[in-house]
């Protein structure tokens, strides 16, 4: 590249080409400048993307990258029932990340955030010794009164989640196995891995939700269903009951197992889906589905908030099959596993 000053004149002028109501300063200013809106919060939330601990330049095409990076940041405000508004992204780039490579990884960001209206209203660059390194910010805002938060769950609430769960998993599976993208390319297979590298959050979904007041507590799926599940049951001070038979099982997460034990496991633990988890209270069913519907999502019932049990407090999550209750072990992502020794890196979280 040219130099700094240039890459960040021509990111500038790309995100000029996108012009946000709200917006009184943008990308020039040593910060951003943002009109306030009554009656309204702001929703702020950060993801931090490090090469061969999140992706790999070996199989994650720029324009996937691109796509990724601001689809992760998405997903948490739609977890909030809020609308994603602005991003900013800050870049640690290595000497191997060349002008062609972010011609196609601002091709992928700037085509999402289009579709959502978000925009990009700044950041910093800086250059990194040997690794990719991507800081994503969006801000977003929600009515005041319509924020959903994971601490709002209810005894008695009935458990919904999005879309199939595992596909993301496989399709790092099938990436770590030397499967790689195909444009076009339609099969099981390419889906699990598109899932995988572009991620499409229920965005419009979450906000609906939020707004018709039709769920108590909301997550995203990002670091497995399982461990994100026991996340909103310690928020909320409950636990829950999976059904095994009903968890939404991804056909890649069958692709790429050998029995339908470690395709569940796979598909509660595996991670990065980017659903969304949320808890109700079962008069709202209809109201709920007919969202989903208007939203084109598919939507699963797949267990209920119940008490913490006094004898094992310690248990957040129970799997019923089969009508018999047992422990269910939260299982999932943990960017500092490495430091005990169980993973190397994010690839080889899916193991579990």
């Amino acid at each position: 590249m040219k130099s700094e000053f240039a890459f960040i004149n021509r990111i500038r002028a790309q995100a000029a080409r996108y012009p946000q109501a709200g917006l009184v300063h943008g990308i020039g200013e040593d910060a951003a400048v943002i009109g306030q809106r009554q009656s309204h919060v702001t929703l702020v939330t950060t993801d931090l993307l490090v090469e061969e601990v999140d992706f790999k330049l070996s199989y994650a095409p720029p324009r996937c990258l691109g796509h990724k990076a601001l689809a992760v940041s998405l997903s948490d405000i739609a977890a909030m029932g809020g609308r994603p508004r602005y991003s900013l992204l800050t870049l640690g780039i290595p000497p191997a990340c060349g002008e062609a490579f972010w011609g196609e990884f601002f091709i992928g960001y700037f085509s999402l955030a289009e579709r959502y209206g978000v925009g990009l209203i700044g950041g910093d660059t800086s250059a990194a010794p040997d690794r990719l390194v991507i800081d994503s910010i969006v801000i977003g805002d929600a009515a005041m009164n319509s924020v959903v938060c994971r601490s709002g769950a209810q005894i008695g609430d009935d458990i919904y989640v999005t879309g199939k769960l595992g596909q993301s998993a496989a399709g790092l599976e099938l990436l770590r196995r030397g499967e790689r993208l195909r444009e076009e390319a339609d099969s099981p297979a390419q889906r699990a891995l598109r899932a995988h590298l572009m991620p499409e959050p229920p965005i419009r979904f979450g906000r609906y939700v939020a707004s018709r007041g039709l769920a108590h507590a909301m997550i995203d799926v990002s670091d497995g269903l399982a461990q994100d599940l026991a996340h909103l049951c310690q928020e909320s001070g409950v636990s829950a009951i999976i059904d095994f038979e009903a968890v939404p099982v991804a056909a890649g997460a069958k692709l790429v197992t050998d029995s339908s034990e470690a395709a569940f496991t796979l598909a509660i633990s595996g991670g990065e889906d980017f659903e969304l988890l949320l808890t109700m209270s079962r008069d709202a069913e209809s109201a709920l589905v007919s969202t989903a519907n208007d939203c084109q999502v598919r939507l699963t019932r797949i267990g209920e908030i119940v008490a913490v049990d006094k004898n094992e407090p310690a248990t957040r999550l129970w799997l019923r099959r089969q009508g018999q209750l047992e422990p269910l072990a939260v299982q999932g992502y943990d960017h500092f596993a490495q430091y005990s020794g169980f993973h190397s890196d994010k690839e080889a979280a899916t193991e579990n």
